[in-house]
């Protein structure tokens, strides 16, 4: 899992309440097990065009908005079924950062397990935010992780609440395998000890 510590880039606003993972990668795209090729399946039907075209009005199809790695969400993102391909599929796309007053909380959770740092605002904050994504390519926000700060393009500075243990596995790209490859030292002594304590085992 890659690291995340600091984010600056153009955030993309989507005006839109109660987003379900069905909405983030649609049923179909569940076929797959693998974490890679979601990308283009992301928001696929708001995103495209009954014919597949690009839908120009959708806010990820706009040139002020292409590559954006930072979403502003409205409330409730994330809601819906559990699956873990939603998280995936935002990553997948570039997606980093999520911000929004409030997650579902299965999804919330996938999302620090697969290196996307999700960051819950206050309304008023939100409000904020939205005003400086609209502001397009001109207005770069920057996520600080190790400091807990979301930066504005006119150097306005908001605080943010995580999990230290979850920021801990962020900021050094450890998802449930790297916590398990971090402790392979200990593990191993152990069952050493327990080879020579129970041979027969």
């Amino acid at each position: 899992m890659d690291k995340f510590t600091t984010l600056t880039g153009v955030a993309a606003p989507l005006h839109l309440v109660n987003v379900d993972t069905d909405m983030i990668i649609p049923k179909q795209y569940l076929k797959t097990i693998k974490r890679t090729g979601l990308g283009t399946g992301l928001f696929s039907e708001l995103r495209y065009k009954e014919d597949g075209s690009d839908n120009p009005d959708f806010v990820l199809n706009k040139p002020a908005y292409k590559g954006a790695q930072i979403l502003i969400a409205g409330d409730n993102f994330g809601c819906g079924s559990s699956r873990e391909h939603a998280p995936w599929a935002l990553l997948d796309f570039g997606i980093r950062c999520v911000i929004s007053t409030s997650f579902a909380d299965i999804f919330y959770n996938n999302c620090f397990k697969n290196g996307i740092l999700p960051i819950r605002v206050t309304p008023e904050q939100l409000a904020a935010l939205f005003d400086d994504a609209a502001r397009g390519a001109n207005a770069k926000i920057t996520v600080d992780l190790e400091s807990q700060t979301i930066t504005g393009p006119d150097g306005g500075s908001i605080s943010f609440d995580v999990d230290a243990f979850r920021k801990h596995c962020l900021l050094n790209g450890l998802d449930d395998i790297g916590l398990t490859q971090v402790k392979a030292d200990k593990i191993a002594s152990f069952e050493a000890m327990l080879a020579e304590d129970r041979p027969w085992a």
